[in-house]
């Protein structure tokens, strides 16, 4: 990856991670907007927007650190487990997945529903699934359960200092723009470093092969 494609997709991710801290707010945090409506007041309502994208700033270079800690954690981890870091990471995407549920409703307030934290896991679980099979459709299927653990497991790490204070307002906030974030990256990467699919590997070696006995009977 060049510093040029670097910055291009540094500079695109942040862009991204404002405009859907930003839009989420709209609905989140709809009573940070109203109590400037009546009487208008533009310039705090500016000073919201202004907030509320330094916000999505800092989502974004969450977002960035995760994914760049991951691309080095994947590389130690196959050289470290090799065969075996696969597994690794199925246990510790159901490890996540568990925390999310079981330890979160423990420290829930007495008589709260188990429901709310089911429902965060098992949509987390599908966003990530439905994400993961695009990556591996796009590159190859290897690439299918390190994609599904950056989804789960980082996005989640990414998402600690918002879910200890388990607000549902700054959980949807910070959820959304790290989701965008990481589904962009994860799914552009490939595009950037130039990845073939294996399908486009073999037509590759098709053309090179044709061309090459093109070649030869010109000769002849």
């Amino acid at each position: 990856m060049t510093s040029r494609k670097w910055v291009r997709l540094f500079l695109t991710t942040l862009f991204l991670g404002v405009l859907a801290t930003l839009i989420t707010s709209f609905f989140v945090k709809a009573d940070s907007y109203s109590m400037f409506l009546s009487p208008l007041n533009i310039w705090e309502i500016f000073g919201a927007l202004l907030w509320f994208t330094g916000v999505g700033l800092i989502f974004s270079i969450v977002s960035q650190m995760g994914f760049f800690a991951y691309l080095w954690i994947n590389q130690f981890g196959l050289s470290l487990f090799r065969s075996l870091w696969n597994p690794v990471q199925i246990i510790l995407i159901a490890f996540v997945l568990f925390d999310l549920v079981y330890f979160r409703f423990n420290d829930a307030p007495e008589g709260s529903s188990i429901v709310p934290y089911l429902t965060t896991a098992a949509v987390l679980f599908v966003f990530g699934y439905a994400v993961s099979y695009v990556k591996a459709k796009e590159t190859n299927k290897r690439a299918f359960i390190p994609a599904l653990f950056f989804m789960i497991v980082v996005t989640t790490i990414e998402w600690i200092p918002v879910l200890r204070t388990n607000d549902p307002d700054w959980m949807m906030l910070m959820i959304v723009p790290l989701l965008v974030c990481n589904t962009y990256q994860l799914l552009v990467l490939h595009r950037i470093v130039g990845f073939k699919t294996q399908e486009q590997q073999d037509n590759s070696t098709v053309k090179q092969t044709n061309v090459s006995k093109s070649n030869k009977k010109k000769k002849k």
